[in-house]
């Protein structure tokens, strides 16, 4: 078992205390161990912040360019190693962690070249002989709170622009997956990042919540993960000058309408579905189909869902990895039996998937419900696992008005070859992101990303729109002759 340090103030540093990570493809033995850092070692965190924050926000933008631009071309060269360790604490597919890995560096090298641009704009002013202009600047020392869903891919999104404009960053990863958040970490510090840029911690959220959160250096926070422990950090910030920037959670629901090209809609469906295993906040959970090809629509999806290879990530072979964890496992497990007791039927899946070595593992059998109704649990609540339930409408408006009956408004997608439908969808569905006849997860790293509703903030992430986040503008005035 490996023992893995984490990164403070530009050293690599223990404290003698240990958290073990669990590969949940077999959680038999331990995979390594990490630091499990006290109240005292995050203050000293917010120290070392605090001075690389006074010395990155004075270095040229073309020099954080050259550290990022240097820092992807590491993760590059140490994909395989990185996306292995993505694999074996997360249970992701090999190719699915490749690809998280080279996005990673995607977001390096787009921010490395943000980082050059333009930073202002020159105003008309009324008086004579007068200038105004804006300029942006960092807003110092952001605290970024990670998932275990996208260990890696989320700490770059979120990483990458707030520390490209200036600002030093505390890192908290997942406990359940700090192996990818300190492989990026380490790049950054090979490439050149100065002591105390970007420092992370590591640790049992329980015992360090409290200087965590409260830090009164705190300029910002990032998160994502669920909306229970999002508002409950949002209410924590209430009373303070900090902004809150939530990517939270999701109930995405596909459209296939009766002109759509069925087997494409199906093949689409599971991908957008059943990739990690239902573990992102992007995925579908929902398929709302017009009543005349509802039949064969589903007949079809099953079709593809059952051709999916349940297995570790490790596995070439397997399509369906693993859940993260046992508790995530079990908690998607009673949101099965919860639908089958309100009246769904189980079309295929619904259950744990045990059989020879999968039997230490944290397997769940994809699955696709139907019967299921507006007032359904599962309809209605996230379940983050390799679930679809599929609803049939009669038109429309009815499929419009079932993916905005939901208190989520992260990612929807509508299949038809029809182009007003698809225009209609565009401006009726009331969700952040929105796919014609593709999957609702995936957005390149130039395009905003983020939810209306309660699954996200005013604050979006990705792209030039999330410097409205990391950034404050300042409004200059120069008057230059009488």
């Amino acid at each position: 078992m490996r023992s893995l340090e984490t990164l403070s103030g530009g050293e690599w540093v223990a404290t003698g205390e240990w958290i073990e990570v669990q590969n949940p493809a077999d959680v038999r033995t331990p995979l390594a161990r990490i630091p499990a850092l006290a109240a005292k070692d995050v203050t000293r965190a917010y120290d070392h912040a605090e001075r690389g924050f006074a010395v990155w926000k004075r270095t040229s933008p073309f020099e954080r360019a050259r550290v990022f631009a240097e820092a992807a071309r590491l993760i590059r060269d140490r994909v395989e190693e990185i996306a292995a360790d993505v694999t074996a604490e997360n249970g992701k597919t090999g190719a699915e962690a490749r690809g998280e890995t080279l996005k990673a560096a995607d977001f390096l090298d787009y921010y490395a070249g943000l980082a050059r641009q333009g930073y202002g704009t020159l105003l008309h002013d009324a008086r004579p002989n007068t200038r105004v202009h804006t300029q942006r600047e960092p807003i110092g020392v952001i605290l970024v709170i990670s998932p275990w869903n996208d260990p890696l891919i989320t700490p770059a999104r979120k990483l990458a622009p707030l520390l490209a404009t200036g600002n030093a960053a505390v890192f908290k990863p997942a406990t359940e997956t700090p192996l990818s958040g300190l492989h990026f970490a380490r790049a950054l510090h090979d490439a050149g990042l100065p002591a105390g840029v970007l420092n992370v911690v590591t640790g049992r959220t329980a015992e360090i919540e409290e200087a965590l959160l409260d830090d009164p250096r705190i300029a910002a926070i990032t998160f994502t993960g669920s909306n229970e422990v999002g508002n409950r950090i949002r209410r924590r910030l209430a009373d303070r000058n900090v902004r809150f920037q939530g990517e939270l959670g999701g109930k995405n629901a596909s459209v296939v309408l009766k002109d759509a090209d069925l087997p494409f809609a199906a093949k689409t469906v599971v991908a957008a579905s059943f990739g990690q295993a239902g573990q992102r906040c992007t995925a579908t959970s929902r398929v709302v189909v017009e009543r005349p090809v509802y039949d064969e629509f589903t007949r079809l999806l099953v079709a593809e869902v059952e051709a999916l290879k349940v297995g570790p990530g490790s596995d070439p072979a397997t399509t369906l990895c693993p859940l993260s964890s046992p508790k995530q496992r079990d908690s998607v497990l009673a949101h099965l039996a919860g639908a089958v007791e309100q009246g769904a039927t189980v079309l295929t899946g619904g259950s744990a998937d045990t059989e020879g070595d999968h039997a230490h593992g944290c397997f769940v059998r994809p699955t696709v419900l139907a019967d299921v109704t507006a007032e359904t649990a599962i309809w209605r609540e996230e379940v983050f696992g390799p679930v679809l339930a599929v609803r049939a409408v009669d038109d429309f408006t009815q499929a419009v008005d079932a993916v905005n009956d939901s208190e989520f408004g992260l990612a929807a997608a509508v299949f038809t070859r029809d182009l007003a439908s698809a225009y209609r969808f565009a401006d009726e569905a009331e969700c952040g992101q929105i796919a014609v006849n593709a999957t609702t997860p995936g957005w390149d790293v130039h395009l905003p990303f983020g939810g209306f509703h309660d699954s996200g903030t005013g604050y979006k992430e990705q792209g030039d729109e999330v410097l409205r986040f990391s950034t404050r503008v300042k409004t200059v005035a120069i008057h230059f002759g009488v």
